[in-house]
C-alpha cells in the first residue's frame, strides 16, 4: 500500500461530494460539499483540498450503469476527471462508482438521517465510500485502483 492521502469525488450535477484519506490510505472521511459551478471555482476547491492533504491521488467515481454501460452520468463525471487532471499535478483516476449512492443513503437512514434533509451529507458520504473502494482494491491486490485519466493538457515547450 502506497503511503500518502487521496481525495474521493463524487460528481454530480448539482453538487460534488469530496472526502479524504488518512496518509495511511486506511480511512476515508467526508470532507464537504461543494456547488458545481461553471466559473471554475468547485475545481479550485479540490484542488486546494488535494494541496492541504498533500494527497498523491484523486479519486473521481465512474457511474456507470448497473449492467457496466456508460450513460450521460458517465460521460459528464469522466469529462470532469479530464479537466481536473488538467489542472492539478498529481494523478486522477476513475473509479466505478456502482451504488456509491445508495450504499451512501442507506447508511444515513440507518443512523436515523432523512435523505431529502441531508443531500449534500449523501454526496460526501457517497464520496467516502467511492474512496474506500479504491483503498480496498489497492490493500487487496497491491494493484492501482481504477484507470489513470490523462490529462489533455500537455507540457508546454
Amino acid at each position: 500500500m502506497r503511503q500518502g492521502a487521496r481525495v474521493g469525488v463524487d460528481v454530480g450535477k448539482v453538487r460534488i461530494g469530496l472526502s479524504k484519506s488518512d496518509l495511511h490510505g486506511m480511512l476515508a472521511v467526508p470532507v464537504e460539499t461543494v456547488k458545481r459551478s461553471r466559473d471554475g471555482s468547485d475545481f479550485a476547491r479540490i484542488r486546494a483540498i488535494a494541496g492541504d492533504c498533500d494527497a498523491i491521488e484523486i479519486i473521481v467515481g465512474l457511474p456507470l450503469s448497473l449492467s457496466g454501460s456508460r450513460t450521460a452520468s458517465t460521460e459528464d463525471a469522466a469529462d470532469f476527471a479530464r479537466r481536473l487532471a488538467d489542472l492539478v499535478h498529481i494523478p486522477v483516476r476513475l473509479v466505478d462508482e456502482r451504488l456509491s449512492t445508495v450504499s451512501a443513503q442507506s447508511a444515513l437512514r440507518a443512523s436515523g438521517r432523512n435523505t431529502k434533509n441531508s443531500r449534500s451529507v449523501i454526496d460526501q458520504a457517497a464520496a467516502t465510500v467511492i474512496l474506500e473502494q479504491a483503498l480496498e482494491v489497492e490493500r487487496v491486490s497491491g494493484k492501482l485502483p481504477g484507470i489513470l485519466v490523462t490529462p489533455t493538457i500537455g507540457p508546454t515547450t
